[in-house]
């Protein structure tokens, strides 16, 4: 049987990348998927390769840092979809820059999007995750969360405050047999990376003890042993997918 047969899976940030293939992931295991993004395009094309795959998806349109909007789209999914069982908060995004020369705007832009917008997802489903007593939050935080980086003090911060959110959801929920992790992806070869110069990558893979960036699908895989029946004894834990960058 399949791994998540009967399962709803709500993934942010579903359009390309991790959430890409963290959706297409569950879908293959049986899991109906409701795919949010930024844009209603990205979010119908992953939705559109899942319906292909023989299971149900939704796509919808979120901006994740407007809480309103996110309370709004709960609802609806709830209606629509009838349950969530598993959330994944993967939605994020980077604005770069030397803490001396960084914007009030830039800060506000990348902890709006990958904290405020993962507490809002959280908050939307907790009364029916609670009544249910189950269900799987997982938030895609990073290693620059564990150990920070010269030029994205916003990213860092917004990513140890997901894992902050990760532990202290984990005990309020816990309780009710829900489970609440986190993974700390590496450097993933993405659209973020793909900007990269063949220099930078060459003093990134120094660092990386396996000598290799990761892809998407090890992200994926990773969140479908969270998400698997596998995994019910394990909560409030950060588990880093990075090739060994921060061991």
């Amino acid at each position: 049987m399949s791994q998540l047969a009967n399962q709803i899976a709500v993934v942010t940030g579903a359009g390309r990348g991790i959430g890409r293939a963290i959706a297409l992931k569950f879908a293959a295991e049986g899991a109906d998927v409701v795919c949010v993004s930024r844009t209603v395009e990205n979010s119908e094309k992953v939705a559109a390769e899942i319906r292909a795959l023989g299971r149900k998806a939704w796509a919808y349109a979120v901006d994740v840092s407007d809480p309103k909007a996110v309370a709004a789209a709960g609802e609806k999914i709830l209606k629509d979809a009838g349950k969530v069982d598993i959330l994944v908060n993967n939605a994020g995004v980077t604005k770069d820059g030397l803490i001396m020369r960084m914007s009030d705007e830039d800060w506000d832009a990348v902890l709006n999007t990958n904290l405020r917008g993962a507490f809002a997802f959280t908050k939307a489903f907790a009364r029916d995750f609670l009544k249910q007593r189950s269900g799987r939050i997982i938030n895609i935080a990073s290693v620059i969360g564990l150990m920070g980086n010269a030029g994205q003090c916003n990213y860092a911060a917004s990513k140890a405050g997901l894992i902050g959110l990760t532990m202290s959801t984990a005990r309020e929920f816990a309780s009710r047999g829900i489970t609440v992790n986190a993974l700390a992806p590496g450097f993933i070869e993405t659209d973020m990376t793909a900007v990269l110069s063949q220099e930078m990558k060459t003093e990134l893979l120094k660092r990386i003890p396996l000598n290799c960036l990761g892809q998407a699908d090890d992200i994926a895989n990773a969140a479908l042993y969270l998400a698997s029946p596998g995994a019910r004894y394990v909560t409030g834990q950060v588990l880093t997918v990075d090739g060994g960058m921060v061991m």
